[in-house]
C-alpha cells in the first residue's frame, strides 16, 4: 500500500516533483508497483497544480486605465471553448 504523501507546499514545489516523477516513469527503470505509485502521485500533483491555477486565474484582474486616467479591474477573460 502506498504512503500517504503530504500535498507540496508551493505550485512550484509540485511542479518540480512532477517533473521528478515523469523523468523517473520516462526512464523505465521502475518496477511495475513504483510505476503504479509514481502515476498515481503525478495524479495527484497535476490536480494540485491545476487547482492552485485555477485560483490565481480566479483572483488575476486585468489593470485598465479608464477615459479619466483611473485605474480599475476587469475579471480575466474566458478562453473560447473553455468548458467550466
Amino acid at each position: 500500500m502506498a504512503k500517504k504523501e503530504k500535498p507540496p507546499a508551493t505550485f512550484e514545489a509540485a511542479l518540480q516533483r512532477l517533473e521528478e516523477v515523469l523523468g523517473s516513469l520516462e526512464h523505465g527503470d521502475l518496477a511495475l508497483e513504483e510505476s503504479l505509485d509514481a502515476f498515481a502521485e503525478g495524479v495527484r500533483l497535476v490536480k494540485f497544480c491545476q487547482q492552485k491555477l485555477d485560483e490565481v486565474e480566479k483572483r488575476v484582474g486585468l489593470l485598465l486605465k479608464d477615459d479619466a486616467g483611473r485605474f480599475f479591474t476587469r475579471p480575466f477573460p474566458e478562453e473560447e471553448g473553455e468548458g467550466n
